[in-house]
């Protein structure tokens, strides 16, 4: 369950950063609240799923989910484009996390 637990923080890291951009320099309010609503909900999620997970392991996996997310949510939701070495960067992210999850310790 905690493993669950961390995958929907790192998905309200998600919301809450797109939501911020979405903001426009947080002028836009119902954009402001889900900003901060996410943000609460990404951290309480994070704190629940600490309790059975190491520090070591949540925290680097809430934020590569959160920035792998972002990266995607940037690229399809703001047209950000990136170079195919920044994609290739992005990838080596994504085995890292994946190196993190098979080699914890329990």
């Amino acid at each position: 369950m905690a493993w669950f637990e961390l995958i929907v923080a790192g998905l309200f890291e998600v919301t809450w950063a797109t939501a911020m951009k979405l903001s426009d320099g947080f002028t836009k309010w119902p954009y402001v609240a889900l900003t901060i609503v996410g943000m609460a909900l990404s951290v309480f999620f994070l704190g629940i799923a600490s309790k059975s997970l190491p520090l070591s392991t949540a925290y680097p996996v809430w934020t590569g989910i959160g920035a792998i997310g972002s990266i995607i949510a940037g690229v399809i939701i703001f047209g950000d484009r990136l170079s195919p070495i920044t994609w290739v960067f992005v990838v080596m992210l994504l085995i890292s996390l994946i190196g993190i999850n098979i080699t914890h310790s329990h």
